[in-house]
């Protein structure tokens, strides 16, 4: 299991498929192509995951999906400056960033409001908020390296970094997404593929039980593109949740040593 610094990074796909040789990516408007990376269409990124990266926080994690480098840190429960009254459940703060190194068509690391507030409506409905009543959890992402796929990874992460805090949920998130680039449906894609992609789509879910938590959709989708979609991203958080298990468990075993 990935969940060490030096560790394997495991990877994870919805489905095995045999791929095609193919010749070049992107040629003109041919769309007969192979990935940047080398991948299948339907295969994602090994993942390397780590929990307890920020020792100041009351909880943290890194996640390393190929390019993509993200690190959460959560801190609360804590009294609550924005509560002036009493309040039988607690409150969520999400914000994430950009380092200024991130990307080069970055040119400072600004808060990315769009993706804080998605962020947070993917974690609301998993915290169990009433457990910490009249106080707020604040998290705050980081994404180090932009590689594409950013938000799912940021997501993912976000969940790791709660459950290291102890901060009760029902079930961990994970998040994955797809674009759609002519005919292919490409799973877990890389900033290349996002930048020619006609639509993209992207799933978060709780699963262990197999319950959707945020659908996102952009661009114009046919019924059986989208079911198709919705399937490769269930099967790839369900194995992903499977490895942010693991990533729990060995951090709990090594706690204990």
């Amino acid at each position: 299991m990935a969940a060490k610094p030096g560790g394997v990074p495991t990877t994870y796909s919805p489905k095995p498929r045999t791929r095609k040789v193919r010749h070049r990516v992107f040629k003109d408007s041919d769309l007969d192509w192979v990935r940047p990376d080398g991948r299948g269409f339907h295969q994602c990124r090994p993942a390397l995951l780590q929990t307890g990266a920020v020792s100041s926080a009351s909880g943290s994690a890194y996640a390393e999906f190929g390019n993509t480098k993200v690190i959460v840190s959560v801190f609360g429960p804590r009294e609550s400056k924005k509560a002036m009254m009493y309040s039988d459940v607690g409150r969520l703060n999400c914000n994430v960033s950009y380092t200024t190194f991130a990307s080069p068509s970055l040119s400072q690391g600004n808060d990315h409001k769009e993706y804080s507030s998605m962020l947070h409506k993917a974690l609301e409905g998993v915290i169990i908020l009433e457990t910490f009543p009249k106080t707020t959890v604040d998290v705050f992402a980081l994404v180090l390296e932009s590689g594409g796929s950013d938000l799912p990874v940021v997501i993912s992460c976000a969940s790791l970094a709660l459950a290291d805090a102890g901060i009760m949920m029902y079930d961990l998130i994970t998040a994955v997404s797809v674009s759609c680039i002519g005919k292919h449906l490409t799973i877990d894609p890389v900033s290349e593929e996002e930048s020619y992609q006609d639509g993209s789509f992207m799933i978060t879910c709780m699963p262990s039980r197999y319950e959707v938590t945020q659908l996102t959709i952009t661009g114009e989708w046919a019924t059986p593109k989208i079911n198709e979609a919705m399937q490769l991203c269930l099967d790839a958080c369900s194995k992903l949740g499977e490895i942010m298990r693991d990533c729990l468990k060995h951090a709990a075993s090594a706690s204990l040593e």
